[in-house]
């Protein structure tokens, strides 16, 4: 097991030699472009601005500003200067206002890895609960395949992961796992290819062009079983990790592609493709994966309990 890294003991002792509120000086004079319009906003008489100013140069090594037709330009020492103190204090400022506001109307920040094979319409559906939130949510998602977004999610990089899968059993007990539902699973393709698939289904499938996403996907699993006990010999054309790409692909005739039943309607009409048959007994099941400890916020918390709200409208989405 890797070592974490040790924290850069040097810092501290830096920052007791950079005085911030000679810095922050700078940094307004340069925001206002003089010392004078500086001084005013400061509260400050020019002389002991600009003595101040002379300090923080004389700590820095280097002139901050040099003068040009009566006015204050930035030398490039100064440019690169201001550029990491504004950064600083834009951030302080966002800080202070944030800590300013009710505790109850601070946004709740989301950050939410998604696996790569998950359909991009369902994991909007998923996520909507908390979107609807009465407090703003600021979301951020990634994508990728389960390990490396439990590897995320124990770094606390991640709040919640949405997966197509539970974790493998030597990561079960590190974190919480709740199904959030499941979808039967439906064909389809670009309406050329659908037409002619439809007939004789499910023999008309027989070494017809597949695309799927990632091949351990269960519910690709699922599905070559179902080919499998009717002898139809799967020819797989494309294995894209991308479930909106693999919709592209599908909708110019590459092959046929599975997605969940649930999304049909729309899948049909954002991809231009159609719906050649639904398969009952190959399901999608959802889960939602926590770290396992710890109370969950507002946000993750209505994803968990947000697909209740689902199937009342959706006849084909369980819980």
């Amino acid at each position: 097991m890797g070592c974490a890294s040790k924290p850069d003991l040097t810092t501290e002792a830096t920052l007791d030699n950079l005085n911030l509120r000679h810095l922050h000086y700078f940094w307004v004079i340069a925001r206002l472009g003089s010392v004078v319009a500086a001084a005013d906003h400061l509260e400050l008489t020019p002389q002991t601005l600009s003595g101040q100013l002379a300090s923080l140069e004389a700590q820095l090594g280097g002139a901050l500003f040099h003068r040009a037709n009566r006015a204050l330009q930035l030398t490039d020492f100064g440019h690169t200067v201001f550029s990491y103190a504004d950064e600083m204090f834009q951030t302080a400022q966002a800080l202070s206002d944030l800590v300013s506001q009710p505790a109850q109307d601070r946004p709740l920040r989301l950050a939410v890895g998604i696996c790569a094979s998950i359909h991009k319409l369902i994991a909007y559906r998923l996520l909507k609960p908390a979107l609807e939130l009465p407090r703003t949510v600021r979301l951020r998602c990634q994508t990728g395949d389960l390990p490396q977004l439990l590897k995320r999610l124990n770094q606390r990089s991640l709040d919640v992961i949405l997966s197509d899968r539970p974790p493998a059993d030597k990561d079960a007990s590190q974190v919480r796992c709740y199904a959030l539902g499941r979808s039967s699973m439906s064909l389809f393709a670009a309406p050329e290819l659908a037409l002619r698939l439809a007939g004789d289904f499910p023999q008309s499938l027989n070494h017809q062009p597949f695309l799927a996403t990632a091949l351990d996907a269960p519910y690709i699993t699922a599905l070559k079983n179902w080919f499998a006990s009717r002898n139809i010999a799967v020819n797989v054309v494309a294995e894209v990790d991308d479930s909106a790409l693999i919709k592209v692909f599908g909708h110019q005739g590459v092959g046929y592609f599975a997605a969940p039943t649930v999304i049909r309607d729309e899948v049909c009409r954002q991809y231009q493709v159609t719906h050649i048959a639904t398969i009952d007994e190959v399901q999608d099941t959802l889960f939602a994966i926590t770290r396992d400890r710890g109370s969950h916020d507002a946000a993750v918390q209505a994803i968990i309990e947000g697909p209740m709200a689902i199937v009342q409208s959706i006849d084909n989405f369980d819980v």
